[in-house]
């Protein structure tokens, strides 16, 4: 979002009395240019530009989002919101295929499957205003030299990870350095830059169990004890420089809502007698419980990102209706929008963000926000579809329109993450300028 700030001469003025008449033209001037902006740009102060130009309906979110953007310009004095832009074509994209990198998911690898157009791989993002760099991997792996990184969340956290090692692999592969042969929680060095990278599963964010294998919706029923942290991954954390957390489709999966050990309602569960919250409900209580583990941990003193929601993208149908993905380039911004449960899931999100972000900070944690939102709603034409699998393999999401295709659109995600960090490192130096500055004022 651009709003660019009207700011009005402060000084020391030596004008002379005959000028009196110029100034206070000045001054009536500056305040008519106020009293027109203002009305203008105020509607837009709350929210990410993206949800003003293309959503009909009002979300119903307070947060700033001025704070919660400033770690995201490009340099300083710049004012870009790089999650707010376009899809361009990048022929020099892919920077990686699925025959030099290990680390795709079956699932994902749609070129394996025969994916037949490839067009869906030469995209770049581009930001209203300014531009994103694509990712650069010895850039990245300088920066998190000596540090460590935990994606915490579902299957399209782990699509994001795999993305990363693979952007990373035209520089160094890394070596497994798990503690568990369990596949869902996985550790990664890169011996030359002491860098560790870890996959924490949890795909409801919180302490959960499968109630029944099949449910009303033959994928299952879930126990979600959404006042209780999830220790999988709690426990595990503290050591880390940056967590990327996220979480979504798992929310729509039938589920029963425990606090306090007790039942309080479910979604779509289909017991008589329990109240259906929906979905939403249990979205927002996981995303609170989650940030207050976070904020919880007294040792933990990294980075939280938060990885914002990607909405799937399935037409003509539901996911086990027939529904697919078809298409084979991304939309343009006028011509989606980012509306019902998207919106509310997107929403929630955010304001469940703000008021980790704010108590957080009571605590010194700090968070910080990637909206790949936008950038995920425009490309339909990013999943596998029926390109991750073979013709006659029995699987349950035979038309993925959920998770994306590496090479792909969330390559950008990292794009995404390495410019933060690059702006955390500038803002680290601002921040030990502005201490040092501090001392010598008061010494």
């Amino acid at each position: 979002m651009k709003l660019q700030a009207v700011e009005l001469p402060l000084g020391r003025s030596h004008a002379q009395p005959k000028t009196t008449k110029i100034v206070l033209l000045i001054i009536i001037f500056g305040t008519l240019v106020l009293l027109t902006i203002i009305p203008v740009f105020y509607p837009l102060l709350g929210y990410p530009l993206y949800l003003l130009k293309n959503s009909s309906s009002k979300p119903s979110s307070t947060y700033d989002s001025q704070e919660l953007r400033a770690s995201i310009r490009i340099s300083e004095g710049e004012n870009c919101d790089i999650f707010s832009g376009e899809w361009v074509p990048n022929l020099d994209a892919p920077y990686y295929t699925n025959t030099t990198c290990w680390a795709i998911h079956e699932h994902q690898n749609c070129m394996k499957y025969g994916r037949p157009d490839t067009e869906f791989m030469k995209w770049k993002w581009k930001p209203d205003g300014c531009e994103l760099p694509v990712f650069n991997p010895a850039q990245f792996l300088e920066i998190v030299r000596g540090k460590s990184l935990a994606f915490v969340g579902d299957s399209v956290g782990r699509n994001q990870m795999q993305s990363l090692i693979c952007l990373l692999s035209r520089v160094e592969y890394p070596v497994d350095v798990s503690y568990t042969p369990d596949e869902k929680f996985k550790r990664w060095k890169y011996t030359t830059y002491n860098f560790t990278i870890a996959y924490l599963w949890t795909p409801h964010l919180v302490k959960s169990k499968e109630r029944d294998a099949n449910g009303p919706t033959q994928t299952g029923l879930f126990n979600l004890y959404l006042d209780e942290f999830d220790e999988e991954w709690t426990t595990q954390i503290e050591d880390f420089d940056y967590l990327i957390i996220s979480g979504g489709q798992w929310f729509y999966r039938p589920s029963v809502f425990y606090e306090n050990r007790q039942i309080v309602g479910c979604h779509f569960c289909l017991i008589e007698s329990v109240t259906d919250l929906t979905k939403f409900y249990g979205y927002r209580k996981a995303f609170r419980t989650a940030f207050r583990a976070i904020n919880s941990l007294e040792n933990f003193k990294g980075i939280t990102f938060l990885r914002t929601f990607a909405p799937s993208h399935f037409e003509n149908g539901l996911w086990n209706q027939g529904g697919n993905c078809v298409r084979t380039k991304p939309f343009r911004s006028n011509e989606t929008a980012l509306d019902s449960d998207n919106l509310e899931l997107y929403m929630i999100q955010m304001e469940e963000f703000r008021t980790a972000e704010r108590e957080g900070r009571k605590k010194g944690k700090r968070y910080r926000l990637m909206d790949t939102t936008q950038a995920t709603l425009l490309r339909p034409d990013g999943h596998p579809s029926r390109y991750g699998h073979w013709p006659h393999e029995n699987v349950t999401l035979y038309n993925d329109c959920v998770h994306w295709c590496l090479p792909g659109p969330i390559d950008t995600w990292n794009d995404f993450l390495l410019q933060m960090l690059k702006m955390e490192g500038a803002r680290s130096h601002q921040e030990r300028l502005y201490s040092g500055d501090r001392k010598m004022r008061f010494h």
